[in-house]
């Protein structure tokens, strides 16, 4: 018998669905089982750690995974990808510039955070461009009546945010860090302010009033944490709502 998620220090969401909070950034990644295929939702922060999740999400599915769904082009969630040859690989339309020719600033923000230069700059030679490009929405079925969507919401966190849907009672909601519980959401130079809120005004009418959703770091939340967020967000660069 394997081991059941929690041994695997995995938190199941919901049926088929989990998160794991990974070391040092406390960055999610997440899991959606179906039947004989399994998608994982970022990708950790080395190719280390990405072998360890892939390696995890086979003995918690009884499956390889098939998919790969990068919710933004940050060191923390993509630098891992590399471990998943032979996956394909989701992002938001427009990002494949930064897995390119922004791989080296990648490398340098990861350093700069704490990575071993030798782990940021392994990830930085090895990353993996997504050659799935959401510029909508894309559904995708997992077997066994399992499906889930990706959703381009628009700019906010940075320039190309994905956030995956999977449908349920309640829905579960994996925003990437358009939503952060264990910290003030981060706006880096690659942020684009005057649009954050609008995108979380999406994010809530994908997941509706009773969803599930998982931050990019922190504990999940539900819509009312994600609406205090947007007006905070909104107030703090001066966006009207």
């Amino acid at each position: 018998m394997g081991l059941t998620w929690e041994e695997l220090g995995w938190e199941r969401v919901a049926p088929g669905v989990g998160r794991r909070r990974l070391p040092d950034w406390d960055c999610t990644a997440g899991l959606v089982v179906g039947a004989g295929a399994a998608l994982m939702i970022d990708a950790g922060s080395s190719l280390a750690e990405g072998a360890r999740l892939r390696a995890e999400a086979r003995s918690l599915s009884g499956a390889r995974v098939t998919h790969v769904a990068l919710t933004h082009p940050h060191f923390d969630h993509v630098f891992g990808a590399a471990a998943f040859a032979g996956v394909e690989i989701f992002a938001a339309d427009g990002s494949p510039e930064v897995y390119g020719r922004g791989r080296e600033e990648l490398c340098a923000d990861a350093v700069r955070n704490g990575l071993d230069p030798r782990a940021a700059q392994e990830a930085a030679d090895t990353l993996v461009r997504p050659r799935r490009l959401v510029r909508g929405t894309w559904d995708l079925d997992l077997g066994g009546g399992v499906e889930v969507r990706l959703v381009r919401t628009g700019e906010g966190h940075t320039g190309h945010d994905l956030v995956v849907v999977v449908p349920g009672d309640p829905a579960v909601v994996f925003c990437g860090d358009l939503v952060e519980e264990s910290g003030e959401p981060q706006a880096g130079p690659d942020a684009v302010p005057s649009r954050w809120p609008a995108a979380l005004d999406r994010l809530l009418a994908l997941g509706g009033e009773d969803a599930l959703y998982v931050p990019g770091h922190g504990a999940v939340v539900d819509a009312a944490f994600v609406r205090t967020q947007r007006d905070a967000l909104a107030r703090r660069f001066g966006v009207s709502l």
